[in-house]
């Protein structure tokens, strides 16, 4: 008879899904299971610290051996699973190394991966992705030598290194494709701020750019070509245009995928035996209001370590549902921008403090209602929009600018929502 938990992905989410399992009294064994060949190790750093050489991979780990030995815990690396099969009672993953891990329970936290683009001359040296620790390692042993530095795509993480490079005295140039920096994430107003906040630092900026090739000599790249013919010259190019969640061995299983593989408020996948969390599951939006995206994926360290938990308590069959409010944060050179809530589908912003002073909020409202904020070097505003939106309350948006006050001392109780007579 089989027994135990197999969790493929050492990642953020497996760690907490396995620490959980062990927290809420599971006995039977677990077996954590990752590619790569360090221990799991925090991913935000590396576009920060890692690439400035404060932080190494080991000096980045979540637990130690220790840890994992004291909680029965099996960890195994540099093992990729390749092939799963399983049914009612269970299952077998067999990794590319011919290794077998049998299982009672599964739970997947197989993360995502970087979106490739391929260019003429990807292949150059110099062209880079940033996701492992190996990438970082990698990346940061070409910045020491390099002085022309190109960044494709103008995102969270392309915007960091970017940061980081141009406070090292590199020459920087971010590339992006759309009419605005981070636009998927943030409000127009936001976007402008980095904008100048980075051309101000010296970062060139190029918005609606088209990259047409990566240019190179003796296998080297030495630039970035256009569309319009320019070329900017490079020693290193990072690509930065974001992530595909890893669904592979979900649709092995015959698993609902949609943009990540599909879960309910549980972490429970479609077959209703396993469940998946972090940055491979698309969940029901955990803060819904009316009018607001039902189904999303959340790239996030407190999304993996949240679902976890609630996945470690599907596995063990007691109740739980992911209701958190979702947060988030970047931090770029001496700007740290903090996001609370999710504000797709806002028809309301009120600007709370002055972006000429870097130091100011963005509050998002939707019929009303206040539903995110994104708070540049306010971080009471961020404590306060978090608190908020998990009780209820209310701010009303023609008070929300008031800088006399902190937003904590604004909050009213929550109006409640009539339905029906």
């Amino acid at each position: 008879m089989r027994t135990g938990t197999l969790i493929i992905g050492a990642c953020q989410a497996g760690v907490q899904l396995a620490s959980s399992l062990r927290e809420l009294g599971d006995t039977e064994p677990i077996v954590l299971v990752g590619e790569e060949p360090h221990a799991p190790y925090q991913r935000p750093p590396l576009s920060k610290a890692f690439l400035k050489g404060d932080a190494t991979a080991d000096s980045l780990t979540f637990r130690t051996h220790e840890f994992y030995a004291e909680h029965r815990i099996e960890l195994v690396t540099r093992e990729r699973i390749v092939s799963m099969e399983r049914d009612s009672t269970g299952g077998v993953a067999t990794a590319q190394s011919g290794r077998r891990f049998e299982f009672a329970r599964l739970a997947l936290t197989t993360g995502a991966i970087p979106r490739q683009i391929p260019f003429e001359g990807s292949e150059l040296g110099g062209v880079s992705y940033l996701r492992t620790a190996t990438d970082a390692a990698l990346l940061e042993q070409r910045l020491h030598t390099a002085q022309n530095v190109v960044v494709v795509g103008g995102g969270f993480i392309g915007l960091e290194v970017a940061a980081g490079a141009r406070a090292a005295g590199k020459t920087v140039t971010v590339l992006e494709a759309a009419p605005r920096l981070v636009g998927r994430a943030v409000s127009e107003a936001t976007s402008a701020f980095y904008l100048a906040a980075h051309r101000r630092r010296g970062t060139r900026v190029v918005l609606n750019a088209q990259v047409s090739r990566f240019v190179g000599s003796h296998d080297r790249v030495t630039g970035v070509e256009l569309a319009s013919g320019d070329v900017i010259p490079a020693d290193v190019v990072l690509i930065g245009v974001g992530v595909i969640p890893r669904t592979e061995l979900a649709k092995q299983l015959g698993l609902a995928v949609d943009n990540g593989i599909v879960v309910d408020s549980s972490a429970l996948c479609s077959d209703g035996l396993t469940v998946a969390a972090g940055d491979c599951a698309n969940l029901p939006n955990p803060s819904l209001t009316p009018g607001g995206i039902e189904r999303l994926r959340l790239e996030s360290v407190q999304n993996a370590v949240e679902q976890a938990k609630v996945a470690a308590a599907t596995l063990l069959r007691l109740p739980a549902e992911y209701s958190t409010v979702p947060w988030f944060w970047s931090d770029q050179a001496d700007l740290k921008l903090q996001i609370a809530g999710l504000s797709g589908g806002h028809d309301q912003i009120v600007l709370r403090g002055d972006p000429e002073t870097e130091k100011f909020s963005v509050l998002y409202y939707r019929a009303g209602q206040l539903i995110a904020a994104d708070c540049v070097n306010r971080p009471l505003d961020f404590i306060a929009v978090r608190a908020m939106l998990h009780s209820g309350q209310h701010l009303p948006a023609d008070r929300a600018d008031d800088l006399s006050l902190p937003l904590k001392k604004l909050f009213l109780p929550a109006v409640p929502v009539l339905i029906g007579k």
